[in-house]
């Protein structure tokens, strides 16, 4: 299957303040755009052509890190765009709350995890809540990878690239991250992804 890009599910400015149109702009029509193109010029001829995405990103993964670069990063920019929404944080749906609480303290415990995650993932990568032997995880990865390729499923995951929030917080990854978890969380398709992933 080749890449395409996606449309965002609200417009450039829904996100404000928390993250401008200008970053949206760049960062979808842009960034997510070049993974989309790169990939697919990297996908022919290879064995992986005619594959779901989730198979081409697991494996490509430490064979062909060209591809696995790009199918990781539309992988997890295809989820990023929906792991947010207008009015997003709020309130967690039961189910997802409840396991939450379960396996990671408490919410509060679980956010500043996530939080900090972010923040330590030195360099460009991501942060993220999983589903790893029925248990939700908080983990952090380089680059484009993803719980995916390390046995888990990834059911909520934030862009630690500085292309994601320099733009509208400079150097101030923290505040970035505070804002997308107070402010930009849809926890109703984060609740989707879980109950898929058990």
């Amino acid at each position: 299957m080749s890449f395409t890009l996606p449309e965002l599910p609200y417009s450039y400015d829904a996100l404000t303040p928390y993250m401008s149109r200008e970053t949206l702009e760049y960062h979808h029509d842009k960034h997510h755009q070049a993974y989309v193109t790169n990939g697919n010029n990297l996908l022919k001829g290879t064995e992986f052509e005619g594959k779901s995405l989730e198979e081409i990103v697991t494996g490509s993964y430490g064979k062909n890190a060209g591809l696995f670069n790009n199918a990781g990063q539309h992988f997890n920019h295809m989820h990023f765009w929906h792991w947010m929404k207008p009015n997003g944080g709020g309130a967690i749906p039961g189910e997802l709350e409840k396991k939450i609480v379960e396996d990671l303290g408490s919410v509060e415990k679980m956010k500043e995890d996530f939080i900090q995650a972010g923040v330590t993932q030195f360099g460009s990568g991501w942060n993220w809540l999983a589903v790893k032997d029925g248990k939700i995880v908080v983990m952090k990865t380089p680059n484009g990878e993803s719980p995916l390729v390390h046995g888990a499923t990834p059911i909520l995951g934030c862009d630690v690239w500085e292309h994601s929030y320099y733009i509208d917080y400079r150097n101030r990854r923290p505040d970035y991250l505070k804002a997308f978890v107070e402010n930009l969380v849809n926890w109703e398709y984060v609740a989707e992804l879980y109950s898929k992933a058990v």
